[in-house]
C-alpha cells in the first residue's frame, strides 16, 4: 500500500503543477488543514476561491487559481518548510518574515491556522507549514 507521507507537501505540488500549466482550477483531496491553509490562500488574495465537493470519500477541494493580466500565476513560489523527518517549530519572537514582509509564512498554532503576521499580533509560535510569496 502507498500512501502520501506528506499530504501538505502534495498539496502544494498539486497547486504549484497546476499553475504551471495555467489551469484554471485543481482539485485536492480535502483535509481540515488543507482547507484552512487554502482559506488563508483566499483572504490574502494568492487564489480566487475554492468548494467543498463530496465525492462519498474525504471530499474534494475545488481551488480556482489566480493569474494576473499577463497570465502569471498570483503565487511565484510555495515553499514547504516543517517536513515530516523535520518538524520547523518557533517562538512567538522567532516568527519568520517571508521576503521582508511580501509573502507569508502559514504556520500551525495551538489557536489554529495562521498567517505569521496574526501569529505575531498574537504573540504566539508554531509549526511553520509552508513560505507562500
Amino acid at each position: 500500500m502507498s500512501g502520501i507521507t506528506d499530504p501538505i507537501a502534495d498539496y502544494l505540488a498539486r497547486l504549484r503543477n497546476a499553475q504551471m500549466a495555467r489551469k484554471v482550477y485543481v482539485d485536492v483531496p480535502a483535509s481540515k488543514l488543507k482547507r484552512a491553509i487554502t482559506q488563508i490562500l483566499v483572504d490574502k488574495g494568492y487564489v480566487q476561491r475554492y468548494l467543498d465537493i463530496d465525492d462519498g470519500k474525504q471530499g474534494l477541494l475545488r481551488i480556482y487559481l489566480k493569474y494576473d493580466r499577463n497570465g502569471n500565476p498570483a503565487i511565484r513560489e510555495l515553499q514547504r518548510v516543517s517536513k515530516p523527518g523535520r518538524r520547523q517549530y518557533v517562538g512567538a519572537d522567532e516568527l519568520p518574515r517571508v521576503r521582508n514582509g511580501l509573502g507569508i509564512a502559514i504556520i500551525s498554532t495551538s489557536q489554529g491556522v495562521m498567517t505569521d503576521k496574526e501569529a505575531r499580533k498574537l504573540h504566539i509560535g508554531g509549526e511553520v507549514l509552508a513560505y507562500v510569496f
